[in-house]
């Protein structure tokens, strides 16, 4: 028989009768979580609840709670008791519940997924679930909790909680199980000490750039940057007093002469960038900027952490909009902030005041999407290769841009410090404005859309996709109307081609 017990006031039953006690014990027959489960999977729109529910009965032995002044663990098996208490403490802090605590260092569950999980591969699908999440359950995927706050058996628990020697997120936009192991996958392919996962990619660079750039400070961005995070910079941070230094991206000299002249704050940058998929030698630059006190920001959405970690390198920050190849199915808004624990607590703490917060729904779906991310990032970087090389030799593209290709001026640094050159292929086609159109509207396989790195091919033209409104930024930061931007999806490479080759021939 499955049994569980709650520690939990009389009024748990919604009034003080006593009808579920401290100490009630509820029995169910061996059957029951799977017959839960999927019943909830047919008939519950709120599936959430249903498999928070079967989490918390799957465990087949008695357990009983403890009050006083030590922690309590509900529902839990011991295994998941032990390692609730070994993180309550980095939990509480989190939270901002204990302003001064230290952040606690590795579970042990933690540094043995580490010792286990030698590979990108193989922390894609287990990192962060397979040697234990804070959820009990026999469930191999990581259940939804939809809830938006969490409960205390007692005031004492409550202190225990709030003096650091419980665990609990307490309220929603604090935490969420769901999400904490989403926020430990990435930060084990990342190789960060602390990831927090937010509502979207651009969120997570307003929160970034909020919490580490003061009032007055200066930062040093590129030309060659996705607009909405440039129209950010350039129209909100100066309300806080802040200045902006721009550089083309390879101009180091511009670089070394804004951090000299400057007390610059943080140097945020793409790479690749977009939409010219420059890239920028990340180890030189946080060189750079560590000599001055500045801290390096990496963008690294164009990326994936399969082709590149840029902590290894010497970052100090690496922002992901997960909407793209993290999620990875065209189906999810989301963005991660990952790095060292002392500059990513920072931003959690203001995420937590501000709001910002992913869905746990959501947070279900990038989990779902990143246990094949480096199956899909793989497929896309070969693919996205032979496109390059095939547009590259056809006589109707003026130009193409990938930095997997030799003709790209930063293809040594690209395969330097990448193992893989993304899925994203720019390109100018031999015509006009209209003629791009006609090609962008000839194309079957891949949709005119925004967005990139998901299964789904993606093509569009950024002088309207993009910058329609704005003729003279088009012409400040070269967006040509010629200029095409193929995000390439997982379909076969010779349909793709064939589809662009036809379309080629309509112009």
């Amino acid at each position: 028989m499955a049994t569980v017990s709650f520690s939990s006031p009389a009024s748990f039953a919604g009034d003080n009768s006593g009808a579920l006690t401290s100490a009630t014990i509820l029995r169910f027959p061996p059957n029951f979580v799977r017959q839960l489960s999927t019943k909830a999977r047919r008939n519950c729109s709120n599936i959430g609840v249903a498999q928070i529910v079967a989490a918390a009965w799957s465990d087949r032995r008695a357990v009983t709670s403890h009050s006083g002044g030590g922690s309590s663990v509900r529902g839990t098996s011991s295994h998941a008791a032990a390692a609730s208490a070994a993180t309550s403490a980095a939990a509480a802090a989190e939270v901002g519940a204990i302003p001064n605590a230290k952040l606690a260092q590795p579970s042990a569950a933690a540094l043995a997924e580490r010792a286990l999980l030698g590979s990108d591969a193989s922390l894609a699908v287990h990192a962060g679930e397979r040697l234990g999440r804070r959820i009990a359950t026999d469930a191999i995927t990581t259940p939804v909790v939809n809830t938006s706050a969490y409960w205390f058996s007692s005031s004492q628990e409550l202190i225990d909680f709030k003096e650091g020697r419980h665990a609990s997120f307490e309220y929603g936009r604090y935490g969420n199980p769901t999400t904490e192991a989403l926020e430990k996958k990435m930060s084990a392919l990342e190789k960060a000490e602390s990831t927090v996962f937010v509502a979207s990619g651009m969120y997570a660079s307003v929160a970034m750039l909020s919490t580490l750039v003061p009032a007055g400070g200066h930062i040093v961005t590129t030309t060659d940057l996705y607009r909405k995070t440039r129209i950010y910079m350039e129209t909100e941070l100066p309300k806080r007093g802040i200045t902006m230094t721009v550089i083309r991206p390879a101009d180091m000299d511009a670089l070394q002469d804004a951090l000299d002249n400057n007390n610059v704050s943080l140097f945020f940058t793409e790479t690749p960038t977009n939409p010219f998929l420059r890239c920028i030698d990340i180890e030189l630059v946080s060189n750079m900027c560590h000599n001055k006190g500045a801290l390096l920001c990496i963008d690294s959405t164009f990326a994936s952490p399969i082709n590149q970690k840029a902590l290894t390198l010497g970052a100090d920050i690496v922002v992901h909009s997960a909407t793209k190849y993290i999620a990875g199915h065209n189906d999810v808004i989301g963005g991660c902030i990952s790095g060292r624990d002392e500059l990513v607590s920072k931003v959690r703490i203001y995420h937590h005041v501000v709001g910002g917060v992913l869905n746990p729904n959501a947070s279900y779906l990038i989990l779902r999407g990143m246990k094949t991310l480096h199956l899909r990032v793989q497929c896309q970087n070969s693919t996205a290769l032979r496109m390059a090389q095939f547009l590259e030799e056809h006589p109707k593209i003026a130009r193409v841009y990938y930095p997997g290709l030799p003709s790209h001026p930063e293809h040594h640094i690209a395969k330097s410090q990448m193992t893989g050159f993304g899925g994203v292929v720019s390109f100018e086609v031999d015509g006009d404005f209209d003629s791009t159109r006609k090609f962008i509207d000839s194309v079957k396989i891949p949709y005119h859309a925004p967005s990139f790195g998901g299964c789904e091919s993606i093509i569009d033209q950024p002088a309207i996709m993009s910058y329609w409104d704005s003729k003279e930024q088009r012409d400040i930061y070269g967006i040509k109307d010629n200029l095409i931007r193929f995000s390439i999806g997982v379909e076969d490479f010779e349909d793709l081609k064939n589809d662009i080759v036809q379309a080629l021939n309509k112009i």
